[in-house]
């Protein structure tokens, strides 16, 4: 089919790299290959510079790639209409989200989309911040959901919700014994603190530097699950999501430091690649997820 053709030849366009290119569409080298003859036999223009390393396009090529992007998304407009037509919400979701939103908001979101489109096929794909804006860029994911901030021209990039930071400490910790803790009393502590990349880690970073507070000793954990319970067990203190201590501080394991001054709330965003067309799923979960927002 001339579509799965031109599917082929736009990945290998943008990833540079044939083999990069038939992992994210599940073939073989050869079969690209194959896919990429057969277009140049049909068009009779060779498409592709190929080197060992990358390939880039000839100036067919580039002709090519410009309206093969076109018509895959026509395509896809389509045939999402005519699924449309029977009523039914099919399809993949290939979400991507950094820890906080992955471990302990999109789950609860998705269970209620599940339940009414069980014909959906979903993939949740997490990692830190960094991580989910490098794959919703190379087209691994259709939605990422990100905590922090990016202004990347490659992306469109959709306000969510709001995100309430607080600081942590096990129950127990001398400072837990304070109403109201100022900078002073959280100078030269112990801290814990996620890696270099993550959202919160960038949270962080902004909130010692503006405060310029030290760290007597810093442990650093790449997730927030680490990050919590090394908390809980005394390891030192933290700036975490109140969405991922909620239980704890409920429990009373971890315990809150307020702070004299409220700390700035952080933004969680929706972010896609600008020229892609989302899938009807995709589409469907994106518009009942904002609209519940708004409610």
């Amino acid at each position: 089919m001339i579509v799965d053709a031109l599917r082929v030849f736009v990945t290998v366009a943008e990833q540079r790299h044939f083999s990069r290119a038939g992992e994210l569409l599940n073939l073989s080298q050869p079969g690209v290959s194959l896919h990429i003859r057969n277009l140049e036999n049909e068009l009779g223009s060779k498409l592709l510079h190929r080197s060992p390393k990358s390939v880039r396009l000839t100036e067919a090529g580039a002709v090519l790639f410009k309206h093969a992007k076109q018509i895959l998304a026509h395509y896809e407009e389509a045939a999402q209409e005519i699924r449309l037509l029977r009523d039914e919400v099919t399809g993949s979701l290939n979400l991507g989200a950094s820890f906080t939103i992955g471990e302990y908001i999109l789950p609860g979101q998705l269970a209620g989309f599940a339940r009414q489109y069980p014909q959906v096929e979903v993939q949740v794909t997490i990692g830190n911040t960094e991580e989910i804006i490098a794959a919703v860029k190379s087209n691994q994911l259709d939605i990422g959901f990100i905590e922090g901030e990016t202004r990347d021209s490659e992306l469109d990039i959709i306000p969510y919700m709001k995100d309430e930071m607080i600081v942590t400490a096990a129950t127990g910790h001398p400072l837990t014994a304070a109403l109201a803790v100022d900078n002073e009393m959280l100078q030269n502590q112990v801290w814990v603190l996620r890696e270099p990349g993550s959202g919160t880690r960038a949270y962080s970073d902004h909130f010692l530097q503006e405060a310029q507070l030290s760290a007597r000793r810093s442990y650093v954990f790449n997730s927030s699950q680490g990050v919590k319970e090394a908390v809980a067990a005394g390891l030192g203190i933290s700036l975490l999501s109140r969405w991922i201590v909620r239980k704890e501080l409920g429990s009373g394991e971890i315990s809150e430091l307020r702070t004299r001054q409220k700390l700035p709330e952080r933004e969680f965003l929706i972010i896609r690649r600008k020229e892609n067309q989302i899938g009807m799923a995709s589409r469907v979960f994106l518009e009942k997820l904002l609209a519940a927002e708004k409610a």
